[in-house]
């Protein structure tokens, strides 16, 4: 049976809800982050890298999101929530499959690291840390990001799907970018956004995994 390493308020939190959505039987072994927001040491034990998600199947081990995606569609999908092989609509599936850590992750998890330095800086250093994170934000990352957003609303508009006019794994994968700008920065005019995540949560599957998962947050 599939087991699932699953990190609180993580990345892993879309794997659970794949399988759920394939009805594939899974067991959860949870960890707990640190004070620091860090993994736990004992998640290096499953795998050198220490970080969640992680998959094991027998003597398989597998790491990064996207790879435990493609193993458990191939190996357990049946050919479900994959559009069909060659069509446009694949080629958009594979683009969000990796383009959600590949190019939109990034960016955001940037910000957020930036958004904490000053918060736990000594006081005297806070103002010039924000100042220091304003300018990165004005300069960089908010012109990329707003990118990235406008983007995603292009992509949703025609069928509010990622990859053609049905539900897909491309968008478990870009669910957890979305959630993220949507804690962190806001969607501004692109109701596409704020739309998707209500179609996601109001999903049976999505709200078993939290189940099973726990509840996370992206503040």
């Amino acid at each position: 049976m599939i087991t699932i390493h699953h990190l609180n308020n993580s990345r892993s939190q879309r794997v659970l809800w794949l399988l759920e959505e394939l009805g594939v039987p899974y067991e959860v072994k949870r960890y707990e982050r640190q004070t620091s927001m860090q993994a736990p040491p004992a998640l290096k034990a499953v795998h050198p890298l220490g970080k969640s998600p992680i998959l094991t199947e027998g003597d398989l081990t597998i790491a990064e999101t996207g790879a435990i995606v493609t193993y458990i569609l191939e190996t357990h999908g049946d050919d479900r929530l994959v559009p069909e092989r060659g069509s446009r609509d694949y080629w958009n599936y594979q683009h969000f499959l990796h383009y959600a850590e590949g190019s939109a992750m990034p960016p955001l998890f940037l910000k957020l690291i930036l958004s904490r330095m000053p918060k736990e800086a000594p006081f005297f250093a806070r103002p010039i840390l924000k100042a220091a994170v304003k300018a990165v934000d004005a300069r960089l990352l908010d012109a990329q990001i707003a990118t990235h957003l406008d983007h995603w609303a292009r992509s949703l508009a025609p069928t509010g799907w990622f990859a053609g006019p049905e539900f897909s794994a491309a968008d478990v994968m870009m669910s957890f970018p979305i959630e993220a700008a949507g804690s962190r920065i806001g969607f501004g005019p692109r109701a596409q956004l704020s739309a998707f995540l209500a179609r996601i949560h109001a999903r049976p599957a999505y709200r078993a995994a939290l189940a099973r998962g726990g509840p996370y947050a992206y503040a």
